[in-house]
């Protein structure tokens, strides 16, 4: 018998029934027809907490407590996992505890009911600089990488894609008269269409004339390899370090593209859709930023505090004319 691949998607686990359990699980988020990136994570998270409960003697899921849920996550922040990692901690257990109460008919009430989710930070998104992008592209040259990276920079920006559905993009799903680009496979398995404009679409054909094949992946390498993530992350890292700026990271691309998209006016359902958004939670605090622009901006031109400053300034010139008609 071979033993199995390490990317195998269901991992060998020993038989305890909580290992039963979690392989029944990521089956059924399989079966619904979860992406295999997410069914993978499930796995990876699932995994590490088994491996955390089963050295606490906990072979069960009866046996699972509240108690053990939040303990889990306190010894995911001492190991220096971040808010957000936490916080996806939690919500894969809940996920999984919900589901197997549902598939087992397990007692009640399920452990998760009685943890509350841990807090999120409410950090600013903070979007690739504008300034830097524009030293970044002026880095690229006419060669192959050099249109190719110059046409990755502001086609991920003018998208608003995920890194994962823009490395997915073959060529054939760019229309370049018209500048529509079909994301076959986005966030959740779903279909949607977003844009490129006249500028990202010039440099896009700029790119493609570099290329002997115009068919299959739209992004590759000088070997005429799909451009993997990695690859990718190096083309940003080299282009930032050229220029001499801040390394951006590729989801900075996708929230500039919300940011400048609601500076710019556009409605929120729009923006939802083209970014592919199962709701508005996220685009909140895209608003919230946007309101703070609106902030600073009336600081600067609210007509009350102008005018009260208007009349400060003329003040010792009112007196002085009232003095001279005395």
């Amino acid at each position: 018998m071979t033993e199995p691949k390490r990317d195998q998607l269901l991992f060998v686990l020993r038989k305890t029934e909580l290992a039963q359990g979690i392989t029944a699980f990521v089956v059924d988020r399989q079966a619904r027809g979860l992406s295999r990136r997410t069914c993978q994570y499930y796995a990876s998270e699932l995994r590490h907490w088994q491996a955390y409960l089963e050295a606490r003697g906990v072979h069960k899921l009866q046996d699972i407590t509240a108690d053990h849920v939040r303990q889990y996550l306190l010894h995911l922040q001492e190991r220096g996992r971040n808010p957000g990692g936490v916080h996806c901690a939690y919500r894969v257990a809940k996920t999984f505890l919900r589901w197997c109460w549902q598939e087992y008919d397990l007692a009640p009430p399920c452990p998760i009911a009685k943890v509350n989710a841990p807090r999120l930070p409410h950090e600013l998104l903070e979007p690739v600089s504008m300034s830097d992008l524009k030293a970044m592209l002026a880095t690229c040259g006419k060669d192959f990488t050099g249109a190719r990276d110059k046409a990755i920079l502001l086609c991920l920006l003018d998208t608003g894609c995920r890194a994962s559905e823009f490395l997915a993009l073959d060529v054939q799903d760019v229309n370049l008269a018209t500048g529509a680009v079909i994301i076959r496979h986005g966030k959740g398995g779903k279909f949607r269409t977003c844009f490129l404009g006249s500028k990202a679409r010039r440099e896009l054909l700029r790119y493609l004339r570099h290329r002997s094949d115009l068919s299959g992946p739209l992004w590759v390498t000088v070997d005429g390899k799909r451009l993997t993530y990695a690859g990718l992350r190096q083309i940003v890292r080299r282009r930032a370090q050229a220029a001499g700026v801040r390394v951006p990271s590729l989801h900075s691309f996708r929230r500039a593209f919300a940011l400048l998209c609601l500076r710019q006016g556009m409605d929120v359902y729009s923006l939802q859709k083209l970014m592919g958004h199962a709701d508005l939670s996220v685009l909140r605090r895209y608003l919230a930023q946007t309101e703070g622009d609106l902030k600073q901006a009336h600081e600067r031109f609210g007509p009350v505090d102008k005018l009260l400053l208007l009349l400060a300034a003329l003040w010792p010139a009112t007196r002085l004319i009232g003095a001279l008609r005395i």
